[in-house]
């Protein structure tokens, strides 16, 4: 149930909630490799997936000045590169694959992140917006060349403030950026398990933007969430009802 509170203040994450509509980025990912028809199996692809994920989180691949398109090619590079190493893609391959789904990706977030900046444009004006997220160091870089950065009177990012969800240390980080109660924050992710647990832990609100999973919730989880969404203007809505109840 809502807190039945006045919401004064909005965490967002942002990989998967300002980008992609709640889709996890593997799903946007592997939509990429299909359309270019690269010769893979989807478990191979996750197999991929996790590798690179893991090396970005280990090694110093990514510079804070790197924007999403870089962000994303060295992304797809590594991937590649696992699969050339394991599920005999070639070489040349990795060379030909490696920028068109990276830009085939790029292309599909600009769009979706185009509706995220009307959004955030609006709740800016009545809200204080604060961003917390998971990434590699160039959240500014990609906030900044995506013009969103001027929405956010505060960004909190793992890679640099040392603690990284589901640690509940990271919301509360946010939630004493906006200087807020927690009952006084709404907190909006993709996640229910690396936002919406550790948010509602605190004892925010919660709204989950759901898309494709990684990996399906159980039924328990899918009950977490305070609402739940499909796209970020269902907020306008849901935050209109809470103020009615006031």
């Amino acid at each position: 149930m809502l807190n039945g509170k006045e919401i004064k203040g909005i965490i967002f994450d942002y990989g998967g909630t300002l980008d992609t509509r709640g889709d996890h980025w593997s799903e946007v990912l592997w939509r990429c490799y299909q359309a270019e028809k690269v010769p893979i199996t989807r478990l191979a692809f996750r197999e991929a997936y996790v590798f690179g994920e893991r090396a970005l989180a280990h090694s110093p691949f990514i510079s804070p000045s790197d924007d999403f398109s870089d962000l994303l090619f060295i992304k797809v590079h590594l991937q590649l590169t696992y699969l050339y190493l394991h599920h005999h893609v070639r070489s040349e391959d990795v060379l030909q694959y490696d920028r068109k789904i990276a830009e085939r990706a790029f292309q599909t977030t600009r769009k979706v992140i185009l509706e995220s900046k009307e959004v955030l444009n609006k709740l800016s004006k009545m809200y204080k917006l604060v961003l917390v997220s998971n990434f590699y160091g160039n959240i500014g870089s990609v906030l900044k060349n995506f013009h969103l950065l001027c929405y956010f009177d505060k960004i909190i990012e793992s890679a640099v403030v040392g603690v990284k969800k589901p640690d509940p240390a990271i919301f509360q980080l946010g939630v004493e950026a906006l200087d807020l109660p927690a009952d006084r924050v709404l907190v909006v992710g993709d996640s229910i398990t690396k936002d919406i647990l550790p948010a509602k832990s605190l004892g925010c609100t919660t709204a989950w933007i759901k898309g494709v999973e990684w990996k399906e919730s159980s039924k328990e989880e899918l009950l977490a969430p305070d609402i739940t969404i499909s796209r970020l203007t269902d907020l306008f809505r849901f935050l209109t009802n809470i103020e009615n109840k006031q």
